[in-house]
């Protein structure tokens, strides 16, 4: 790696030559980026709408919105533009909100832009703090039955509407109850009861599987040639093998992370007998006697888990929020939400990262971490029985509150109890 006078070396070499050339450069060479273009935009109106929607929301409609922007008194920007992979944004809308609120510069900004993946849904954003429960206003938008089908003028107003009331949050929540009592009530169930929302998910990929494994089986018959079978004969294989190399990988991963964390502990300057750092030790040493009997994904999932808990101790960080609650593969939550199952009454309050905050805005089912039910069978990990593993039981930290903890329960001995 370059040390600092390098990197000055370097830089002191290549800028004069880069001005020049910047200089010399054709007039569309230094044209405004399109995160500039759009900051530049917003300076003289609140809302910019990008030519692709330009007939979706008209200039009269433009119009409407900037009145109505205005008599909030808030500092709400709109934009309203395609978001695809491979942009300047990657398709990502909180990427352009980030860029947009640089080249602003606001202190105060909140932003209502479109979605990366869903055309005809929002994104809210609000700096510096979600004061005016913008995410879940703005969300909840497109969830009421008067926008079910409404146009992206009518939506965004709508947005800009419950924004302005500041209870975004209930009104997301009321929202989404209503949509599991209008779930039809025959869902599927499993065996023991238990709704199996996630069904498709696996059971159409592997019908599938099945399905062409049969067809190549009949035809190598008919033609009583001697070939090969087909790996897709034999789903169940392919499926194994790539939960193996998944498992082999992630192991890995678990190992590094707990000795990084054990390392971290060494290395800090606190006294050894302060709580966080007691904390943080015990995380480590749960980590460890998890990962030394680990036996597949969810028990490595734990591992990580637990680093994250001493980590957290570490830093002495304030409620912090744990991996997210339907796959903790997917890293630390970024909020808690209200979530019911389709077709069950009963609900929890489960920490969800980024991507499955949106599948469940959308009335997607989440992708969820797997576990092996005691007679074989694969379903979501929290839908073992809890008497039967500490995950199902914590959720991964989700389902703990007060004192308790995902070191605590494993300290106690429910991991090689349950195991």
């Amino acid at each position: 790696m370059c040390s600092r006078n390098a990197r000055r070396a370097l830089a002191a070499a290549v800028l004069p030559t880069l001005a020049l050339s910047i200089l010399s450069a054709s007039p569309s060479a230094a044209a405004e980026s399109p995160g500039e273009h759009i900051a530049n935009a917003l300076r003289e109106s609140p809302v910019y709408v990008a030519d692709a929607y330009a007939s979706a929301v008209p200039p009269a409609r433009q119009r409407e919105l900037t009145r109505q922007i205005a008599a909030t008194g808030l500092p709400i920007k709109v934009v309203l533009t395609p978001l695809t992979k491979g942009d300047d944004f990657d398709g990502e809308a909180d990427t352009l909100a980030s860029v947009v609120h640089d080249r602003l510069g606001l202190r105060k900004f909140i932003l209502i832009t479109t979605d990366g993946d869903f055309t005809d849904a929002l994104d809210g954003f609000e700096w510096p703090a979600d004061t005016h429960q913008t995410e879940d206003a703005v969300a909840a938008a497109g969830l009421l039955d008067e926008t079910r089908d409404a146009g992206l003028a009518d939506l965004t107003a709508k947005a800009v509407e419950l924004v302005a009331e500041g209870d975004g949050t209930r009104v997301h929540e009321e929202a989404m109850r209503d949509l599991g009592d209008a779930a039809p009530a025959s869902a599927p169930k499993t065996s023991s009861g238990s709704t199996t929302w996630t069904w498709p998910l696996v059971a159409i990929p592997t019908l599938a599987l099945l399905t062409l494994g049969a067809l190549l089986l009949v035809r190598g018959r008919r033609r009583r040639t001697e070939v090969s079978p087909s790996p897709f004969a034999h789903p169940q294989a392919v499926f194994a093998a790539a939960r193996a190399a998944d498992e082999s990988a992630l192991r890995r991963r678990a190992e590094q992370e707990v000795i990084a964390l054990g390392e971290a502990a060494a290395g800090t300057t606190e006294p050894a007998e302060t709580a966080s750092l007691q904390r943080a030790l015990d995380a480590y040493a749960a980590a460890a006697t998890v990962l030394d009997s680990a036996r597949g994904l969810p028990d490595l999932a734990g591992v990580l888990a637990l680093v994250t808990e001493g980590r957290d101790a570490l830093a002495a960080t304030a409620s912090p929020l744990p991996l997210c609650f339907f796959n903790p593969l997917h890293g630390r939550a970024t909020r808690r939400t209200v979530w019911r199952p389709v077709g069950r009454q009963d609900r929890a309050r489960v920490a969800t990262c980024a991507a499955c905050t949106a599948a469940l805005r959308h009335r997607r089912a989440p992708e969820v971490l797997t576990d092996t039910t005691a007679d074989g069978r694969r379903v979501p990990y929290f839908e073992v029985p809890a008497g039967r593993s500490v995950w199902a039981a914590t959720g991964y930290g989700s389902l703990v509150r007060g004192e308790d903890s995902l070191t605590a329960r494993v300290a106690r001995g429910d991991f090689t109890r349950l195991n």
